[in-house]
This record gives structure tokens, C-alpha cells and sequence, in this order.
């Protein structure tokens, strides 16, 4: 369906998670408000960068106003699961963060990847609102998820496969690293 625009304000959960196995794995964002659940595929890379995003932006919440964000610091203690059924409204294609100071809420912004043919004004978008708290652990969820996948290589930071793993850095045709 084009056009959704899904805004759930406030949240009464939100996660982010992944299925399969390392290097074949899928990942989510889901958040939920009462019974209305909204679920969003995504890219690990864009699960690394929203739980990089909403810690960088509470520690500058925290910076400008320690009293109102301090307890931002708060982890709660939810089940972070996914929940089935895992049909995703739509593809990620850009994610934003914000902070609506009045109500003292952060805001997951989550705009539909849509084929370069297609009009612009047609992408779906999803507006995930939710506490500090509820933030946080997200983030720290989130982090948690995207480092469950395969491990990496020291040398290059790839992730290594089972089945063998090409270092570039270990065939002499690595770019060099600035240090």
C-alpha cells in the first residue's frame, strides 16, 4: 500500500532484532502503541547506525539539560523479542532522529526505500515516539544484535564466513589504512 504513514505517539514498546543465521540473517525494527503493531525490514548497517544515533543523541540531550535526560541512563527491563507475526510494512530506506522537548520524547523517523522510477511523495513513513529510557534500550538492544552476527576480521573488519573468509589485507591488495 502506498503512502502509510504510521504514527505511533507515544510507544508502548519498541525493538530491533534479526532472523537467520549469521550472514544470512534479517533484520528488524518494530515498535508497537496498545494493539497496533508496526513492523520494518532494515539493513544490519541501519540497525548499527540507529542504536549508534540514539546513544550519541542522548549523551548531547544529557549535555545541554543533565536533569531532564539524566535518567536517560535508565535501562528497562523488557522482553526485547520480535513479534511474530514478522510481515514488514515496508523497506527502510532512510531513518532520522529528533527530540520534541516539550514532551520530553524522542522520535524514530523511518522513511520507505522506493525504486528511483517511483514518486517520491508515495513512500511510506513511520514516526516512532518514545521516552529516553525507552530509547536507550533500544540502543543497547540493537547493538547487541548486530554484534550477535558473524565475527569480524582483525585485520580488515569483514565479517569472516565459515566457509573461508578473503583478507584483502592478507593478499597485499588492501588500500591502505590512514593512520
Amino acid at each position: 500500500m502506498p503512502n502509510q504513514i504510521f504514527d505511533l505517539n507515544p510507544i508502548t514498546h519498541i525493538t530491533a532484532g534479526a532472523v537467520g543465521e549469521p550472514g544470512q540473517r534479517t533484520f528488524y525494527i518494530q515498535a508497537r502503541q496498545g494493539s497496533r503493531l508496526v513492523t520494518l525490514l532494515c539493513e544490519k548497517q541501519q540497525v548499527a547506525a540507529l542504536a549508534m544515533g540514539v546513544e550519541q543523541l542522548l549523551e548531547q540531550l544529557a549535555e545541554k539539560d543533565p536533569e531532564r535526560i539524566g535518567q536517560s541512563d535508565q535501562i528497562l527491563d523488557l522482553d526485547m523479542e520480535l513479534e511474530e507475526p514478522l510481515e514488514p510494512d515496508f523497506r527502510v530506506g532512510q531513518m532520522g532522529l529528533g527530540y520534541d522537548e516539550e514532551r520530553d520524547l524522542l522520535v524514530l523517523v523511518a522513511q520507505e526505500l522506493l525504486p528511483e522510477d517511483v514518486d517520491p511523495a508515495t513512500a511510506s513513513s513511520a514516526r516512532f515516539w518514545g521516552t529516553a529510557a525507552q530509547m536507550r534500550t533500544l540502543a543497547r538492544h540493537a547493538a547487541e544484535v548486530v554484534a550477535s552476527g558473524r565475527p569480524l576480521c582483525p585485520l580488515c573488519g569483514e565479517p569472516l564466513d565459515p566457509e573461508g573468509h578473503f583478507c584483502p589485507r592478507k593478499n597485499g591488495h588492501a588500500k591502505p589504512i590512514a593512520e
